[in-house]
């Protein structure tokens, strides 16, 4: 089916993309896995070429860009490549933390920090889960007690995205022990806050290259301009971002299933076996049948679902099925294609078996399959 999603302006954007992770990402991409780190001059390419800090308005030195599009055009061009590792900290940078500080961030806030994230000269995570605490954040136990001109941080937080290279963390701390969900507050923490440290660079089943790290508060002193929208309203700017986090994943995950299904496509009919291509057997042609059709219907909700959020339409329990349908789709198009692909799909060399450990984790991240369904299921009671 034709798509119309885009516009001339978003396939030139696309070639300058296209152009960005052949030149400066693909070449390094197998020695970043291997280290288990992306290197820093990758972020400040993508600075210099406009593919990080697309919504920073250009008072802070970014395009602001708010079409959702574009960053669509950079997710699909990431999982075409196979450089997964890169898009998820970009997804992060650009969909989860730049509208944090954008939307909430007070006018001192936006200048001394949103300029070096256009720049890719910082790098910044979010702080929610803890040792003990993952989809439940009303069981955080990070606390924040105020002190004078500071408030003072103390806790752990882990499986922490950017933990590593991060230069500002968003932190979710309880403030307030008495206050139910009004009681929990958002606090940047800065590289170099004594107190702050990074523990383990967490060895991962897939996405190596994507740094996650354990992070330690211990009395951090962090200054009460550092709280990041309102005191007690945590939980609240948590919830009401959520749906474009999921998004994000969404879209990651239809681009993947899409570049992991013409990788399949195309090895089908260059292997033989048994005398012709594996791709004239009926069996590896319904296969292929059955994921284009898969993949060009979940396509269509996802693309409705960017035009939503385009529109600021797109509710949690939309953004909700969009990630579970789509991550749960990736998983089970992959793994296919591994199938497809035979012995060499179990080969690191090849993008598929790549593709195989870096999906798993997206049925998980952002929210389980098992929440998404939660959510829209209490919907679904209320009507």
């Amino acid at each position: 089916m034709r798509r119309t999603l885009f516009t001339a302006d978003h396939d030139a954007y696309r070639e300058t993309v296209r152009e960005f992770i052949a030149r400066e990402i693909t070449p390094h991409y197998d020695s970043w896995e291997e280290a288990r780190l992306v290197d820093r001059s990758a972020w400040l390419a993508a600075g210099k070429m406009g593919i990080v800090g697309l919504a920073v308005p250009e008072q802070y030195g970014g395009s602001g860009e708010l079409d959702y599009r574009y960053r669509y055009v950079v997710a699909e061009e990431i999982a075409r490549a196979g450089t997964t590792s890169f898009g998820a900290g970009l997804g992060l940078q650009d969909d989860i933390v730049i509208p944090y500080i954008a939307d909430l961030g007070t006018d001192e806030q936006k200048a001394r920090w949103l300029p070096g994230m256009a720049a890719g000269e910082l790098i910044c995570a979010i702080a929610m889960t803890e040792p003990g605490t993952g989809s439940d954040l009303q069981g955080i136990k990070t606390s924040a007690v105020r002190d004078g001109d500071d408030w003072i941080l103390n806790g752990q937080k882990t499986f922490i995205t950017s933990g590593i290279h991060a230069d500002i963390v968003i932190v979710a701390a309880r403030t307030d022990p008495e206050a139910g969900s009004r009681g929990f507050s958002l606090l940047v923490v800065e590289r170099g806050m004594d107190g702050f440290t990074r523990g383990r660079k967490l060895h991962k089943v897939g996405l190596a290259g994507q740094d996650t790290a354990e992070l330690s508060f211990d009395n951090v002193r962090v200054p009460a301009g550092n709280l990041l929208g309102e005191e007690g309203g945590g939980l609240i700017h948590l919830m009401e971002r959520l749906p474009r986090e999921r998004l994000s994943i969404a879209v990651s995950a239809i681009s993947c299933a899409r570049a992991a299904y013409e990788w399949t496509k195309d090895y089908a009919f260059d292997r033989t076996a048994f005398g012709k291509p594996i791709g004239d057997f009926q069996n590896t042609r319904f296969a292929l049948a059955e994921m284009l059709t898969e993949i060009d219907v979940t396509q269509a909700y996802v693309d409705n679902a960017v035009l939503a959020i385009n529109d600021d339409q797109l509710s949690a329990v939309e953004a909700a099925q969009a990630k579970w349908w789509a991550s749960e789709l990736q998983k089970r198009v992959v793994d296919r294609c591994v199938q497809l692909h035979g012995g060499y799909g179990y080969m690191m060399e090849y993008p598929i078996a790549r593709a195989y450990v870096d999906s798993r984790i997206q049925t998980i991240y952002g929210g389980t399959t098992e929440i998404m369904k939660e959510i829209i299921g209490r919907d679904i009671a209320k009507s």
